[in-house]
């Protein structure tokens, strides 16, 4: 296996178009393999689709009304998978999904449409025993050894009831994961430089063609421009797949990608435990309720087609307004609006299937190889978070056929860096850190063992007083951690660090986050500047 970086005018057995998750997951498969890859991300790693998720590893409970089993079936088998892998950014969570008799299908699922022909006085309601099914189903599929099974709650009498309204009696409990989606991608990304792969930021690809038997693609990075060459193109350009296609390559096709965009609010803490709820709607949608950042309340996600990659997709007045009435459907306490003190959206890329609704779209990947030119190409389309590794595999068996000799599988159970550990140890290298470096409280030793894992200690180094770490810039948030942002993990602006790298972008202010900017402005413009010395 290659460690190495290619040299700046090799030619590349990959070239990959994207930076988010499916990009990054590739490039790390690849390059564990032995591949020569370079990825080009025209802006910061996971800046579109990749961080603005519902920060979920979930099999998609409600795909199975869609009889989308294979995707449920394989999305359940990596939640164990990618846990083992990554226990400092991803942890289990017990999802309680309150039932009460109103609750409907989505008119356009398959399900629903059995059960109106065979049970028309049904109505389109989801009946209790369907869920039990369904929850039966998830916990079985999956072949589940690590997160316990589901269970049925009292309401009246359990903690999960008391900020629900009291009309819900019941609900039932089951287990997914949470995981810290943009850390993911980066973490993949520097795993996949560590194999020799080259990760290419802010780095426009201009156009691509080909040229005899190789790739010649064109990109610009800082004003200047730079002629790649690769036996391969991967387009993971995510909501962009399509324009990649149309515009940079220019190639004839039928294949689409449908835009959906999913948007979020985020608000104080609406309670106290540590569990995520699942509601359902009368018009047939759900949502999820989450606990965030310790001390706020994450609320999404909408369905809405959204029809131009090129704008920036936002939560609007509408979206926000029908979150915080989904959500007053359900807790006891209202909020309204200006309890609002985050919102974030983002646009799925998901494969045109002729769906009738952005709801009803699959959720599921395709993987399309173009070869009409001679040189492949690989298209991605779609794809969810829960099985980015999977479709790593499947596209590297579809690049393998371009490449004799290339080895199998093996990103199943390996640690992404700073993941060396058992899931359950969590708590021990908590404590461990703390005593380690007593000018840590709990808190903040807990936010780098969750951000950083192993790696922490690496971080820290030396320090023996706060004051070591250098600059403070609010929120625990100091200038030795910065640096390692920058010089491990790809960061260049405030954003970079306050909105992916971290979420701490809640917890500073305006002039703090300001300042931060200045600093990193001034340390990226003197890396620079001897780096041309």
């Amino acid at each position: 296996m290659s460690t190495s970086r290619p040299a700046p005018d090799a030619v590349v057995d990959l070239f990959i178009i994207g930076g988010g998750i499916n990009g990054c997951g590739i490039a790390r498969d690849a390059a564990g393999r032995g591949l020569t890859v370079r990825l080009a991300e025209m802006n910061d790693l996971a800046s579109g689709t990749s961080s603005a998720s519902t920060k979920l590893f979930h099999g998609g409970l409600r795909y199975l009304e869609y009889f989308e089993v294979r995707l449920v079936r394989e999305a359940l088998i990596e939640r164990e998978i990618l846990l083992k892998a990554m226990p400092h950014i991803s942890w289990p969570m017990r999802f309680v999904l309150p039932y009460h008799k109103d609750m409907r299908f989505e008119g356009e699922t398959p399900t629903s449409k059995l059960l109106n022909t065979v049970m028309p006085w049904m109505k389109g309601r989801r009946p209790a025993w369907l869920i039990r099914l369904g929850l039966a189903m998830y916990d079985s599929l999956g072949g589940r050894k690590i997160l316990p099974a589901t269970r049925t709650l009292d309401l009246r009498s359990a903690p999960e009831g008391a900020p629900l309204e009291d009309r819900f009696e019941k609900a039932y409990e089951y287990s997914d994961c949470w995981i810290e989606d943009s850390r993911l991608v980066v973490l993949n990304a520097r795993d996949a430089e560590a194999r020799g792969a080259e990760i290419l930021t802010r780095t426009k690809v201009l156009s691509a063609r080909r040229t005899d038997d190789l790739w010649e693609i064109e990109t610009e990075a800082d004003g200047k421009t730079r002629t790649h060459r690769a036996r391969m193109l991967v387009n993971a350009g995510g909501p962009w797949v399509g324009d990649i296609i149309q515009q940079k390559v220019r190639l004839n096709t039928q294949e689409g990608v449908r835009l959906v965009r999913g948007s979020h609010i985020v608000t104080k803490k609406l309670y106290d435990h540590d569990k995520c709820y699942f509601f359902q709607g009368e018009d047939g949608r759900i949502i999820f309720a989450i606990p965030y950042e310790t001390d706020f309340t994450l609320i999404g996600t909408t369905d809405a087609d959204h029809e131009d990659p090129s704008i920036k997709p936002v939560a609007t007045p509408e979206e926000i307004e029908y979150l915080c009435a989904f959500a007053n459907g359900y807790f006891k306490q209202d909020i309204t609006p200006e309890d609002v003190v985050w919102t974030y959206s983002g646009v799925r890329p998901l494969y045109d299937d002729g769906a009738s609704s952005a709801t009803a779209a699959t959720r599921d990947y395709t993987l399309k190889v173009d070869t009409s030119g001679g040189v492949p190409m690989l298209n991605i389309f779609g794809g969810k978070i829960t099985t980015y590794r999977r479709l790593a595999e499947s596209a590297l068996e579809k690049i393998g056929a371009h490449f004799p000799h290339t080895p199998g599988p093996w990103t199943a159970g390996l640690p992404l860096p700073g993941g060396d550990f058992p899931v359950k140890d969590v708590d021990r290298l908590i404590s461990e850190l703390e005593a380690q470096y007593p000018f840590l409280d709990r808190r903040w030793a807990r936010r780098l063992i969750r951000a950083y894992g192993t790696d922490a200690r690496l971080i820290l180094d030396d320090a023996k007083t706060e004051d070591d770490l250098g600059k403070a810039f609010g929120g625990t948030l100091t200038e030795r951690e910065v640096e390692w942002l920058m010089k491990r993990e790809y960061a260049e602006t405030a954003e970079d660090v306050l909105w992916r790298r971290s979420k701490l972008g809640l917890r500073l202010s305006k002039d703090e986050a300001k300042a931060l900017d200045t600093w990193m402005t001034k340390a990226r413009k003197s890396r620079r500047s001897l780096a041309a010395e």
